[in-house]
Parts: structure tokens; sequence; C-alpha cells
């Protein structure tokens, strides 16, 4: 019954890993960082998204390398969706906090681009912030909240990866599709 997926599961678990990690070693260790050795508001603001900066393409690949595995794995395990009960719940559960998680990075990387350029003392930055003013003490406040919530929702789907690895066990199986074929025909006892 079981058939190995270890590439497809170890692109979506570094995957995760590392969009993880790395979003909550940069709200603590970076932006804490930034905050001690930067002296001005703007010195900190240009050290941190200095480290942000370095820290996006990193991001990226990783977020891809979980969305890949997480589809692949999607794939292999559509018969447990369809047949298991309570992988349907805890897959779709797992997709909204995935969105919601995709959704903070993004905000997280805009409010830093803003906040990047109005901090800048670079001509072209400064002309660009210009175009487009923000109130900067406000973009910061939103950016800490961004910046925590990606760690947060990644932490979440740790969790969800750890339910789903448990509801794949063997001894969970076939009673979870003994209970949602039960519940689909009301007269099996």
């Amino acid at each position: 019954m079981s058939e190995r997926n270890t590439w497809i599961r170890s692109l979506h678990d570094l995957g995760l890993a590392a969009w993880f990690g790395g979003s909550l070693m940069g709200a603590v260790g970076l932006n804490g960082a930034a905050k001690e050795e930067g002296g001005t508001d703007q010195a900190k603001a240009l050290i941190a998204s200095s480290g942000w900066a370095k820290w996006t393409p990193v991001n990226a690949a990783a977020i891809g390398a979980h969305l890949f595995g997480g589809g692949g794995l999607l794939a292999v395990n559509t018969h447990r969706i369809a047949a298991q009960k309570g992988v349907a719940a805890s897959t779709t559960a797992k997709t909204l906090v995935t969105a919601g998680a995709l959704a903070a990075t993004a905000y997280a990387r805009i409010l830093g681009k803003k906040v990047e350029l109005a901090s800048s003392s670079d001509p072209q930055d400064v002309d660009k912030a210009e175009q487009h003013p923000i109130d900067i003490d406000k973009a910061r406040r939103q950016l800490g909240y961004a910046q925590w919530a990606v760690p947060a929702l990644t932490g979440c789907l740790v969790i969800l990866n750890a339910l789903h690895g448990e509801q794949q066990r063997p001894e969970e199986q076939l009673p979870g599709m003994w209970e949602r074929a039960r519940s689909a025909t009301p007269f099996i006892p």
C-alpha cells in the first residue's frame, strides 16, 4: 500500500523548513541586530532591508520547492484525500494556511521595499519614494506584523504537516477509510 515519494516529500519539507526558519531568523535575528546596530531609524531600516533583500531569492526558491513538493504530494495522495476521513479537512486547512503564508510573505516584501526606498539616500530611490509617498511609521509597523505573520503561519504548516504524517500511518488509514465509507452509507453499522 505504501509507495515511496522521497523526492517530492523532501522538496516539500526542506522548502517549508527554509521558509519557516528563514522568516523566524529574520524577524528575530536580522531585525533585532538592525535595531541594536543601526543607530538612526534610517540606518536600522537600511540594514534590515539589505539582509531581507539577500534572503529573498533563497526564500523564493524555498517557497517554490515547498509548493512543487506539496503539489506532488497532493497528486500522489488523492486517493487518501477522497477515501480517508479527516484527510480532506486537513488538506483544505493546509491549503488555506499556505495561501495565507504566501500572502503575508508577498505583503512583507512589498512593505519592505517601500520602507527601503523611503529610507534610502540613493537619488534614484529618493525619486521613486517621492513619487509614491508613504507614512513610514505606519509602513514599519505593518511590516513588523507581516514579518511575524510569516513564521506564525509557516509554523502552523509544520504542525499540519505533522498531522498529515500521523494520518498516513497504516493504523490510521484503514479506520479512516472505514469511517469515510460508513458516513457515506448510512445503513452500514
